[in-house]
């Protein structure tokens, strides 16, 4: 198997919504794409699938060593073989791809957040580094089209903790903020018992509703002159705005079940999104 065919098993097994928004891609930004993804993934797992957090921060350690490598062109992966290529094609900084580390890494220091400016490092580690990343390899020309990734980084991010609220919280992970759940009167026990309830409601109204104002606001730094190039981010957004849309009219019940959209569904948005232009 190929470093680029592995990274597709990688990217087409993980199920996500991102894979729908690579399909339109010219097939050199496709083959970036999918290596950049493939390796969120492989460090997004050392820590989601790691029983041992010991083993996991080793894991951690080797693939920054893996990255720096990567970066003198002496990988040895085949995540980092398939992606060594596009660094300098796509202007790829090792700076964001150790910052994506950092961000697995703080899921094995704290499990909650007291405030959102705490939670907002965390989503730009885990998420608006990511669209940095993404939106060079699409095509970005002009300084504010990394300023609408960054910010559409975050609104993904949002987008995925109300999702994964109640899953989260099995898992022993609150990422709402502290003070948040404080001025709604919901409980980190709600939470981990999977209480539903009107506060809960409020609560989760207030944080959609914060999602959908940073997609407004990424879209509003978006320049028309990368608005084609950058199709697969709006692609994602259609998508991830049309799940958010689908927990309030299911009444915000995330507590016990993953609200998702079918792959069907997930195409024919990506579709409509793509001839739009």
């Amino acid at each position: 198997m190929s470093p680029d065919e592995y990274c597709q098993q990688k990217a087409a097994a993980s199920g996500s919504s991102f894979y729908y928004s690579f399909l339109f891609l010219p097939p050199e930004r496709r083959r970036a794409i999918t290596a950049l993804y493939a390796f969120c993934r492989e460090v997004d797992d050392t820590v989601d699938e790691a029983t041992d957090e010991g083993v996991a921060r080793i894991k951690l350690a080797w693939w920054r060593t893996e990255i720096a490598a990567m970066y003198a062109g002496k990988q040895s992966h085949p995540v980092t073989l398939a992606l060594q290529p596009h660094l300098l094609p796509y202007a790829l900084e090792e700076k964001h791809m150790q910052a994506i580390i950092d961000g697995m890494e703080m899921d094995l220091n704290q499990t909650r957040y007291l405030d959102y400016p705490g939670l907002q490092r965390y989503c730009w580690h885990v998420a608006s580094v990511v669209g940095i990343l993404s939106a060079s390899i699409f095509g970005a020309t002009r300084p504010e089209t990394l300023q609408y990734a960054e910010k559409l980084g975050l609104a993904f991010q949002l987008t995925n903790i109300i999702r994964d609220v109640g899953e989260d919280a099995r898992n022993g992970r609150i990422y709402l903020p502290v003070n948040e759940l404080q001025q709604f009167g919901v409980t980190a026990a709600d939470l981990l018992n999977a209480r539903h309830s009107e506060k809960f409601e409020n609560l989760m109204k207030f944080q959609v509703a914060r999602a959908q104002v940073a997609y407004d606001e990424a879209f509003a730094l978006l320049p028309a002159a990368d608005r084609r190039a950058q199709r697969p981010g709006l692609i994602m957004a259609a998508i991830y705005r049309t799940l958010l849309t689908e927990v309030e009219a299911d009444g915000y019940h995330v507590l016990q079940q993953r609200i998702s959209l079918t792959p069907i569904r997930k195409l024919w948005l990506a579709w409509k999104t793509y001839i739009r232009g």
